[in-house]
């Protein structure tokens, strides 16, 4: 890992980007901690970073009032990094479907979520090695966002992720339908009812699918960047029972 910028935003974050490879990412650590801070790992659409930059740094700041660290990474395909045919092509038909009036097949689903999740994962996991090895972050860590296909993922492969909260309105394989059976860490699902591009029945159904004893969905009305401010801080409340009392992750 190898950090390229960094800046004190006005509340004291510390924010500094980094490049793991040709993997663009950002970190954001709390303005002053007495121990290394626990660390989330913030999901996001495969829209590139600069496109959702002011969303990030807003859940980053957040969860900086709490003491967490917070960290994201490009995802394959997005922003400055070179561009992927097959899931262009996924999302051309995508669009084709959807302006069409026609149903989204789950073949054009599958083709665009699962090349994303096989590679993004991985990616994932080697930023965590790197960012567990600073001084500054101690973990436990947690896993906030979308894509939720990837958040199910590391839910499941991922050992030192041991809380999540996943970010329904994402089109979902039938694949991840029956990974979600695996996941057994806690979660907290955040829908948007009124989510203009995205039917809520799957949303429902792979909730229901979760293996976790604990799972909590909150739904709100509202379309799909409408997320209420009380549902942001209920995620919080959740991560503050889940990471802050648990020891440091140690390998």
């Amino acid at each position: 890992m190898q950090f390229t910028s960094e800046q004190h935003l006005d509340d004291g974050v510390l924010e500094r980007e980094f490049t793991l490879g040709e993997i663009p990412g950002i970190l954001w650590t709390p303005a002053s901690t007495s121990a290394p801070s626990p660390l989330i790992l913030l999901g996001h659409p495969p829209l590139g970073l600069r496109k959702m930059y002011p969303r990030l740094v807003a859940r980053a700041r957040h969860c900086a009032a709490e003491g967490f660290a917070t960290a994201t990474i490009e995802l394959p395909g997005s922003g400055d990094r070179p561009r992927w045919t097959a899931v262009d092509q996924a999302r051309a038909d995508l669009r084709r479907a959807m302006e069409a009036g026609e149903p989204v097949s789950d073949e054009i689903v599958d083709a665009l979520v699962l090349p994303l999740v096989d590679k993004a994962v991985p990616e994932w996991q080697a930023a965590l090695d790197a960012l567990l090895s600073l001084p500054e972050i101690g973990g436990p860590v947690g896993y906030s966002g979308g894509v939720i296909s990837i958040g199910v993922r590391l839910a499941v492969v991922e050992p030192r992720i041991v809380a999540a909260v996943l970010f329904a309105g994402s089109f979902v394989p039938r694949a991840t339908f029956e990974e979600a059976r695996r996941a057994t860490v806690p979660l907290h699902v955040l829908l948007q009812w009124d989510d203009e591009g995205n039917d809520r029945q799957p949303a429902l159904d792979l909730f229901d699918a979760f293996g976790s004893q604990e799972k909590t969905l909150e739904a709100n009305m509202g379309g799909h960047t409408g997320v209420p401010q009380f549902a942001g801080d209920a995620a919080a409340r959740f991560f503050t029972r889940h990471l802050r009392d648990r020891p440091a992750w140690r390998g």
